[in-house]
């Protein structure tokens, strides 16, 4: 518990609703009636990823990949409260995980996998720079 409670939580949330952009992008494609191609998507999700990896790769962050896997729970939980609010006011109906409440887990498990890989690019990234933070006792 002692590691969770150093980790930079202003940062984890930052990070987290800085990745909001994707579920924005793709809530005001489908209130304009746009198409939704999934190239879109996927090129939020590899920008919002690079972006998570240099800001916390070329910093001195001392858990990073605690620090991405806790910003990509924060993603989670932020992008499910928003599709809760935003669904029905675009579609009429409740749409999202918690439309299928089982759908929570996998949610927060593919974040958690997102937030993994991307903290082990950005603790690459940093050992790459030289940067190898102190141990200390938990």
């Amino acid at each position: 518990m002692g590691i969770i409670t150093r980790l930079h939580w202003p940062l984890i949330l930052g990070l987290g609703v800085l990745a909001m952009v994707r579920p924005l992008v793709s809530t005001v494609v489908a209130a304009v009636g746009g198409d939704r191609p999934p190239a879109v998507a996927i090129t939020l999700t590899i920008l919002i990823s690079a972006a998570w990896i240099g800001v916390v790769g070329l910093t001195r962050v001392r858990h990073p990949v605690l620090t991405l896997v806790f910003a990509a729970l924060a993603y989670a939980v932020f992008s499910t409260v928003f599709s809760a609010i935003a669904s029905p006011i675009v579609t009429g109906r409740l749409q999202g995980p918690l439309a299928m409440p089982g759908a929570i887990i996998a949610v927060l498990l593919s974040n958690a996998a997102w937030g993994a890989i991307t903290g082990l690019l950005a603790l690459a990234l940093q050992r790459a720079r030289g940067f190898r933070p102190e141990r200390t006792p938990d």
